[in-house]
């Protein structure tokens, strides 16, 4: 069953009629929701946790004041407000038992939700780059990945995020919601409020499918062109360290990017029936909370900088350097 709608609204109706949407969550036994809640909190603190602790890492440490933990910072923030943006609502309505959200509301949040996402795509293509330059132009990498171009970079990537958030937000907003308003899901998100429009979305789709199409197939192409320029001139360094860091830090960029495009592109580029809303689900949490959770591991476990900048933070000591 697809999910475009072809019921048209009313004679005479032309704005949306629904005032609120009712989130039906992960779960829908009662006795489920405190397990749930338990393990969403404690997700939440560790994912928050470790981002921060990352983050503080990269700001105190100076061996870390370069290029590649400039970005890897930034996805730190990313990380923290993707996980903010979902979790502590979700986590507020199983406290008070009100499964409600505020049709405005619901915009809002799938608005920062694809904002956050969408710069996540850049920053991991920007993080790419960086790799290429490092490896594949080490003379003249200073100036070629220098502070200005660095925020040139993130902030382009902001530009680009805040426009494909704020076009599928606005197509959103042109749609009639006039019947059903339970979203099988415990945040807001296109394919589900896809399936409750009462006007037709074949539009949305496209754009969301020609967007989505863009903003995960152009770093994809990107990111695999810098890597096998990378994997082309990794064997060439002469030294055993240089070709072990060189594996380390892509390794784990790489793991990033898979998981973060993998799940994105399992998502948004098939518009599935009624019947995939549990797997959808299984996705979402995939997106806003094991992701964001893992990146902290997934980058200090292979880093030994990384690694003991921490432990002199948990430590309170100071680097020698």
């Amino acid at each position: 069953m697809s999910l475009q709608k072809l019921m048209e609204p009313e004679a005479g109706t032309n704005r949306t009629a629904v005032a609120e949407f009712i989130l039906l969550g992960l779960v829908q036994t009662e006795e489920m929701q405190p397990v749930v809640f338990v393990l969403f909190l404690f997700a939440y603190l560790v994912t928050t946790g470790g981002n921060l602790s990352i983050l503080a890492a990269i700001l105190v440490e100076p061996k870390l004041h370069a290029p590649m933990y400039f970005f890897l910072g930034n996805l730190s923030v990313l990380d923290v407000g993707c996980v903010t943006v979902t979790v502590p609502a979700m986590l507020g309505r199983l406290l008070s038992h009100k499964s409600t959200i505020s049709y405005d509301a619901c915009l809002s949040q799938l608005f920062f939700f694809h904002l956050l996402a969408g710069m996540d795509c850049f920053l991991l293509t920007a993080m790419a780059y960086d790799r290429f330059l490092a490896i594949c132009r080490p003379l003249t990498y200073s100036t070629r990945m220098s502070q200005t171009v660095q925020r040139m970079l993130v902030a382009a990537s902001w530009a680009c995020a805040f426009t494909n958030a704020l076009t599928h937000t606005v197509a959103m907003s042109t749609l009639n919601f006039c019947g059903p308003n339970e979203v099988n899901h415990f945040y807001c998100d296109l394919p589900q409020l896809f399936q409750l429009s009462c006007s037709s979305t074949q539009l949305n789709e496209l754009l969301l499918f020609a967007v989505g199409f863009i903003m995960a197939g152009t770093p994809v192409v990107l990111i695999i062109t810098s890597y096998s320029h990378v994997a082309a001139a990794v064997p060439r360094i002469r030294s055993v360290e240089g070709r072990k860091k060189a594996f380390s830090t892509c390794g784990s960029h790489l793991t990033v990017v898979c998981l973060f495009f993998g799940t994105g592109i399992f998502n948004y580029m098939r518009l599935g029936s009624e019947e995939a809303s549990d797997k959808d689900k299984g996705v979402g949490v995939f997106n806003t909370v094991i992701n964001p959770m893992l990146n902290p591991l997934i980058y200090s476990l292979r880093n030994p900088d990384v690694q003991g900048a921490l432990w002199r933070i948990f430590l309170g000591r100071r680097s020698l350097t």
